[in-house]
């Protein structure tokens, strides 16, 4: 169990560095990094950005409890990420965050990403803040002893023509990982261009 924490923490931490790398890219002055030699190092695994792509038009739609959180992808960051630690250890998602930078979202699954898939979901976070200091609101992955279905991430398209992602996903999350933590049901859809 403790190994699979650290490894979705693993996970997260990837995802969310490779967040805030692509929120800089929505500035016209930072040039296009070149995929060929960017890497991001986290406890001695290496990650290569090729795989990952940054949309540039598109939406995510977020429900949780009464409310509807959406990102645009022509002013938010929106990135779909292929994470592959080894040969036997792969992860894809999709991480947001606004221009604000006070909501973001991630949410992953184990495997590879391609049309016409429904896996089960391996990690996920939403953190919503007033300012820089500290989340009003930090939800992650309920992973409480009892709990059998953590969600699911459907694809219908992936990655065809200028279609980068589509699709929908729900999962379960709480604000602490004990037993008798209440969690919610998140879930929302993603329809994301690279033009």
């Amino acid at each position: 169990m403790r190994n699979r924490r650290f490894t979705s923490l693993l996970i997260f931490f990837a995802i969310s560095l490779l967040a805030a790398i692509t929120s800089c890219q929505k500035d016209p002055a930072v040039k296009e990094p070149d995929a060929s030699k960017t890497n991001i190092t986290a406890d001695s695994s290496t990650f290569s950005s090729s795989g990952n792509f940054l949309a540039a038009s598109g939406t995510l739609k977020i429900k949780y409890n009464d409310s509807t959180y959406t990102f645009d992808a022509a002013k938010d960051s929106i990135a779909f990420i292929n994470v592959h630690i080894d040969d036997n250890t792969s992860y894809f998602g999709i991480t947001a965050i606004n221009k604000e930078h006070n909501i973001s979202f991630g949410i992953s699954s184990s495997g590879f990403a391609y049309s016409n898939i429904s896996k089960s979901i391996a990690g996920s976070q939403f953190l919503l803040s007033a300012d820089d200091k500290k989340p009003v609101l930090q939800l992650s992955l309920s992973r409480y002893s009892g709990q059998k279905d953590f969600g699911n991430l459907n694809i219908i398209q992936y990655n065809q023509g200028n279609e980068l992602a589509k699709g929908t996903f729900y999962t379960f999350l709480a604000k602490d990982d004990k037993a008798n933590s209440p969690y919610y049901k998140v879930e929302g859809t993603f329809d994301l261009q690279l033009k």
